[in-house]
């Protein structure tokens, strides 16, 4: 189960804002990139850019620029379900998402859960390369 987060853990608001923006850049890395590139954009819907940078392979979320995600094939990089979860966004609803997981090779392994009041739900899935990532969604 993962941490709780409450206001009651923060003494202002300004801190759980100032806390978000710690956050640069998220890596995720592949076995088979071809793969985890069709897998993200399929339950995402997105389209990711590829970029290679002196023999890595980077799948580039689209994204503000303010927090940097991208699928990764490099040496040394080793997916993993173990470790730091990475919570990506699920839009208004990650029930929509989440619908597309199982269906193109990946696993929900904890279904949409309210995770308390006006906090929001999340949802957890391990994709195509073996990664545990999860999803939070308001409603």
């Amino acid at each position: 189960m993962p941490f709780e987060v409450t206001i009651d853990n923060y003494q202002t608001a300004n801190q759980i804002t100032d806390y978000m923006s710690m956050i640069s850049i998220v890596e995720i890395p592949t076995e088979d990139f071809s793969r985890a590139m069709a897998f993200y954009r399929k339950i995402l819907n997105i389209d990711i850019e590829v970029v290679e940078m002196e023999g890595i392979k980077m799948g580039l979320f689209p994204g503000t620029g303010e927090i940097s995600v991208q699928l990764l094939k490099a040496d040394g990089y080793t997916p993993s379900s173990e470790g730091t979860i990475v919570y990506l966004n699920g839009g208004d609803d990650l029930q929509q998402i989440a619908a597309r997981i199982d269906g193109n090779g990946g696993r929900l392994v904890v279904p949409k859960t309210e995770i308390g009041q006006d906090m929001g739900f999340y949802a957890m899935f391990i994709d195509t390369e073996g990664n545990r990532l999860g999803l939070h969604s308001p409603h």
